[in-house]
């Protein structure tokens, strides 16, 4: 029943995606663009800009809240987000790199150089978290140091080209802004892949969240089961984090409000946080439409402004329970 509710939402809130926007329209000529195709601005506007926006919210939303959960459980560390193993900064890193040494000018363009980026620091920070003996800390120090460095290579390439700083400005607030469906055909089957992997690997990761001995006495494999949810992490947040730019704490917030309502099994937490992230997300950003007429705030600072708070409250909430 509770996840009824939550596909309802969704529901509801991509409707809200694609009738509201910075460009106030009547709802007839919202409904009109959605089933007729006559040229007027009204019918332009739905169709090639708020359909691709809401479409590619969809599942780039999915896809961070899968891949918040995964990271969770793999370090099993509760404020974990899915750039904690550096992926948002291969991505920002390879992007930079792209625009300012290959010449890449369009979206469509660097997607690819981001979601390689992303899959190559996620292959190197195993590496450096030990690889088959790899720990939750190991992962967690390694990612930790890759975006470190990488943060610095992508501020530094900045600060020395003026047309690369120009061109990443919205990039790298994260946006989903200069969607279409371009973008979302290229992104869609690598984050398709992810999201069944994330599924499949639900069970193995219950077992791992107890520990890596019981986790071995219950059966489970650990290292299938740990590349397996850093594959799926790689895929989806790096599909993502190519189309939209880093958008920060999707990851983070929904998974903590899932277990409030499922409890800790990944076999319900994954598929509500499925459902729920890419609401939070549009919602997310229709507000940041709203609230700036007639232009508009970009989702990636709306989600700072509400996943700040949250976080804060979340590490008071983990020191006080320590205590």
């Amino acid at each position: 029943m509770g996840l009824l509710l939550a596909a309802v939402t969704l529901v509801l809130v991509c409707l809200a995606s694609i009738a509201i926007g910075a460009k106030a329209l009547p709802l007839g000529d919202v409904w009109h663009g959605l089933f007729h195709a006559s040229g007027t601005h009204g019918d332009v506007l739905v169709r090639d800009v708020r359909i691709p926006r809401t479409v590619l919210g969809l599942i780039v939303g999915t896809a961070l809240g899968l891949a918040g959960a995964v990271m969770q459980a793999l370090t099993r560390n509760p404020l974990a987000e899915p750039g904690l193993l550096g992926v948002n900064a291969g991505a920002s890193a390879a992007v930079v790199s792209a625009i300012t040494f290959f010449g890449v000018t369009s979206l469509t363009g660097y997607v690819w150089f981001a979601f390689l980026g992303a899959a190559i620091v996620s292959a190197v920070v195993y590496l450096l978290g030990g690889s088959r003996s790899a720990t939750p800390v190991r992962l967690a120090l390694a990612g930790t140091a890759a975006s470190a460095a990488l943060f610095g290579y992508v501020n530094a390439v900045q600060l020395l080209d003026a047309a690369a700083l120009d061109r990443l400005r919205f990039w790298t607030v994260g946006s989903l802004a200069s969607a279409n469906m371009e973008t979302v055909g290229k992104v869609w089957p690598f984050i398709a892949v992810g999201v069944v992997l994330s599924l499949l690997i639900a069970r193995p990761l219950n077992a791992l969240e107890m520990g890596d001995d019981t986790a071995r006495a219950l059966g489970a494999h650990l290292v299938r089961t740990r590349v397996l949810a850093m594959l799926a992490v790689t895929l989806l947040c790096g599909a993502a984090t190519a189309a939209c730019g880093p958008i920060v704490f999707i990851g983070l917030m929904i998974p903590h409000l899932v277990r409030a309502i499922t409890g800790p099994d990944m076999r319900w937490i994954l598929p509500y946080a499925a459902v729920l992230s890419p609401a939070l997300l549009l919602g997310a950003d229709v507000v940041g439409r709203v609230i700036a007429r007639p232009s508009e705030l970009q989702v990636g600072i709306v989600t700072a402004l509400l996943g700040g708070p949250v976080f804060i409250h979340l590490v008071r909430r983990k020191r006080m329970a320590q205590l």
